[in-house]
């Protein structure tokens, strides 16, 4: 018998067995624990009326915990009404069946498409707003001409995936002053793609709390889950002063500990990103190192040749019409070692006037590789291409590394060394982790980090070229004394 099919969030056919509809769904079950952490983050408030929204509601695991704790008194009332939203015909049976047990609340079980909906519900206020919202979202990319980005538009949501897609709206269905709890991928504190919703969030309210958790996966320990995940407490219609920040090593919450940290600190006043970073540690970023690449006029870009593009003019070994072509693979622990690097890469790219534009002029170069692998150390990893060892007047750059130089020309030979060791440092890796969650480094990152000045950095260049070789002791070290 074929298996039967069912209709996913992005509109397409898929089995429906438990592993290939969560799959097609972008489905993680949240535990019973974490649950009831979510749950227990709501502050008390003394309201007349509950209204909670649950955007897809899986089994109902987050309403019902939700529920106990209204039925424990920490609102002060005794029933809530209730909007559960579910796609998954197979969740649904479940659902029904776990909010059937709570007959003393008003349960609204809605079948469907969120996003359909939600969109109908806010163009045409059909909807009473909620004072709470829960979810734990699905996770999976919209296309950027899909029915879904459309319908987001409509309600001045721009964004790429359907958590923050769920977490947006759930944000447009909250009264004032009400609150929304979701765990979520740490993605959308950074990067390009998430700044439409970083924005849509601060200008609807404030970030009351965010939780971190020591482990990537630990979260969903019962998935295949790679992203590392948040949860974040917003409350709509508030001015952001404060955020509390909470850590545990993983979903028992055994050791669990906070700290307080001034919004203008997670969120940087004068940053056009509005990236949010995330104090992981009770260490403040040094005050020696105020500088940013503007206020140094160096300039960080991506790589600009993109292989696939440039085929045709590719070269396995150089020969007398080439230039070095550089790639991640380039670098090891010694630095660089052009051009014997990965041997399915070319080490060489032909210098004509097709290939011009693309090409740097031969100079000192820091540059930080834009993948690191989980098993790292280090999400950044930097190396410098000091100019002696290019034996040509052009260098090629791979789109896989992040390239420091000034107006496309090379940096000081001091000056890339000391950013090398700076960027090395486990100052700046704990900086980089607040505020990125994945293993990708972007160009734009690393333009948001803050630097020592010229001076320093030239300070540190010249102590490091003394040294035969550079621990990670030896850079924090270093850093801890400079002054």
């Amino acid at each position: 018998m074929p298996a039967k099919l069912v209709t996913t969030a992005i509109g397409s056919a898929v089995p429906a067995s438990a592993t290939a509809t969560k799959s097609a769904l972008g489905q993680f079950m949240t535990s019973p624990a974490v649950a009831d952490f979510m749950a227990g983050m709501f502050p008390p408030a003394k309201l007349r009326s509950l209204s909670l929204l649950d955007a897809g509601a899986g089994k109902g695991v987050l309403t019902r915990t939700f529920l106990a704790r209204v039925q424990q008194g920490d609102f002060g009332v005794k029933r809530a009404s209730v909007s559960a939203y579910e796609l998954d015909v197979q969740m649904l049976e479940s659902l029904r069946r776990n909010l059937q047990r709570e007959p003393s609340n008003k349960v609204k079980i809605v079948s469907g498409d969120f996003i359909e909906r939600a969109v109908h519900e806010i163009k045409h206020g059909e909807s009473p707003l909620h004072s709470h919202a829960i979810l734990n979202p699905p996770y999976k990319k919209i296309g950027s001409k899909s029915h879904h980005r459309k319908l987001l538009r409509e309600v001045g949501i721009e964004t790429v995936n359907l958590y923050s897609a769920f977490v947006g709206l759930s944000v447009l269905l909250l009264k004032q002053e009400g609150y929304l709890c979701a765990i979520i991928p740490r993605s959308f504190c950074n990067g390009p793609y998430y700044r439409p919703f970083r924005e849509l969030l601060f200008s609807k309210g404030a970030i009351r709390r965010i939780h971190l958790f020591g482990s990537r996966s630990e979260a969903f320990s019962d998935d295949d889950v790679l992203q590392e995940n948040v949860i974040i407490l917003f409350q709509r219609g508030v001015r952001p002063t404060e955020v509390e920040v909470s850590f545990s090593s993983d979903s028992t919450f055994f050791d669990l500990r906070s700290s307080r940290a001034l919004f203008n600190t997670v969120v940087r006043p004068n940053d056009p990103e509005r990236m949010i970073h995330i104090p992981e540690t009770a260490d403040a970023f040094p005050a020696k190192f105020d500088s940013s690449l503007a206020q140094l006029k160096i300039q960080v870009s991506t790589g600009p040749i993109v292989d696939f593009r440039l085929k045709q003019h590719l070269r396995k070994a150089p020969d007398s019409s080439t230039v070095p072509l550089l790639y991640p693979g380039h670098f090891g622990p010694n630095g660089l070692r052009w051009p014997y690097g990965n041997p399915k890469k070319p080490s060489a790219i032909v210098g004509n006037d097709e290939t011009e534009k693309w090409l740097y002029p031969n100079g000192n170069y820091t540059v930080v590789r834009r993948f690191s692998s989980k098993e790292e150390r280090r999400r950044i990893v930097a190396n410098v291409v000091a100019e002696e060892n290019i034996p040509s007047d052009k260098i090629g750059f791979e789109n896989h590394l992040n390239v420091f130089h000034r107006g496309r020309h090379g940096l000081a030979k001091y000056l890339a060394i000391g950013l090398m060791v700076y960027l090395n440092s486990s100052v700046i890796d704990t900086c980089f982790r607040s505020f990125n969650g994945h293993t990708q480094v972007n160009a734009t990152d690393l333009k948001a980090l803050l630097y020592p000045n010229e001076e320093r950095l030239m300070r540190m260049g010249k102590w490091a070229a003394t040294k035969p070789a550079l621990s990670q002791s030896m850079i924090d070290d270093y850093l801890r004394r400079m002054k």
